[in-house]
């Protein structure tokens, strides 16, 4: 199952499950409870730390939940904060960090390549959150937007909709491994 976040980030060919880590977590897991896919490829719009640049397509298979103040030492968490999923047909090191909030600190964009964290997406870590709670494959194709800097949100608003077009125009292209359908 292809999925998306939603609202103005959606494709015709993808199902969308909202905005930011509740939402798509709140509906993931009911498609999950109601109609449990047997593999789940997420797709969406990344901001880059540093590492790729806007309409760099990238895939990954590991996620985390670093807010900026752990990064600054503000805070601490309990909980586990990065995730991986197995067995997936592409394995890739990318870590695409994920919280509800975005990134416009190019000092803190350094702190997160320095942690091995290239990309930032609201809604990955949610996504294979629930994908290993109930045990589904999972993985993330992503194209880049804009950087993590002072002129994310207006680099993300010029540069969405062509994003976009690149993004449909590889997934509709891309020759999936058969592990996917």
């Amino acid at each position: 199952m292809i999925i998306c976040a939603g609202n103005n980030e959606t494709f015709n060919f993808a199902h969308p499950i909202g905005v930011g880590l509740i939402q798509s977590s709140i509906n993931l897991t009911r498609i999950a409870l109601f109609d449990k896919p047997d593999f789940l490829l997420f797709i969406g719009s990344a901001g880059s730390y540093g590492n790729h640049k806007p309409f760099d397509i990238v895939h990954a298979s590991s996620a985390s939940n670093i807010e900026l103040g752990f990064l600054n030492s503000l805070c601490y968490t309990p909980l586990d904060n990065v995730i991986s999923t197995p067995n997936v047909p592409r394995e890739t090191n990318i870590i695409v960090n994920s919280s509800n909030y975005i990134t416009t600190s190019k000092e803190d964009a350094k702190k997160m390549l320095a942690l091995g964290i290239e990309l930032e997406n609201m809604e990955f870590f949610s996504v294979l959150s629930v994908a290993k709670e109930f045990e589904i494959p999972a993985a993330g194709i992503f194209v880049v937007t804009n950087y993590c800097d002072k002129n994310a949100h207006e680099d993300f608003i010029a540069n969405h909709q062509k994003a976009k077009d690149l993004l449909t125009k590889y997934i509709k292209e891309y020759k999936f491994p058969k592990d996917f359908n």
